[in-house]
Formats: C-alpha cells, structure tokens, sequence
C-alpha cells in the first residue's frame, strides 16, 4: 500500500514536502514516483525514482522539486521548491517492478490515494 502525505496550501515561491510510506518489500525495491493531476488535466509525472536511484523529472519542475527515498523507512519523498501556481494539484505516489515507460502513468500498477497541494499567488 501506498500512503500519501504532506500535501497542503502554500503561496507561490514557498516550499512543501511531500512523504508517501510505502508497504510491503516489492513496492520499494522497484521504480518508484510521483505524479499529478490537475482539474481538467491529464495526470503526469512529477518525479521517478529508479530502482538502482536514478532520478527522471518533469520538464515543468526539473531544478525545483527533488525525489529521494528512505530505504530503511520505506519512505518517498518529494522536495518542492519554489512552487508556483501551476504546481497546483493532486499529487500521487506510485509504484511498479518494471514500468514500460518511466514517465507513463499507466505504467504504474499500484497507486496511493493522493494529496492536494495548492499553490496562491
């Protein structure tokens, strides 16, 4: 299971952190990500993390926002910087083994529950 957390209201220029805890060995060992989707709006990748930690990013936040993971806590996280009001968003965790294509969504098997994140001008 996958369990979202951290999300809330910002003004733009401020920063966030998100966490999701991750349950069960084989989530954690595989790739690893964040997406998001706004009203309206496909839902599309934020950050991945690879399984040997690689990290991929968004064009859109590539120089803002930093993925990282916590093996011994089974953790993910996601540094947002410098956010702005296009960040605006539900953000979800995500997982899978061997994702087709890292920055896919429908690559992702298993899915948390999200977490709002709004960004005020």
């Amino acid at each position: 299971q996958l369990a979202e957390s951290g999300g809330g209201s910002v003004q733009a220029g401020g920063s966030l952190r998100l966490t999701c805890s991750v349950s069960g060995y084989t989530y954690f060992s595989g790739y690893l990500g964040w997406f998001r989707q706004a009203p309206g709006k496909e839902r599309e990748a934020v950050a991945i993390i690879s399984s040997d930690d690689s990290p991929f990013y968004g064009d859109s936040v590539k120089g803002r926002f930093t993925i990282g993971k916590d093996s011994a806590k089974n953790t993910l996280y996601l540094h947002m910087n410098r956010l702005k009001s296009d960040d605006t968003a539900m953000y979800y965790c995500a997982a899978d083994r061997a994702p087709a294509r890292i920055l896919a969504p429908e690559s992702y098997k298993f899915w948390g529950q999200g977490t709002q994140v709004t960004v005020s001008s």
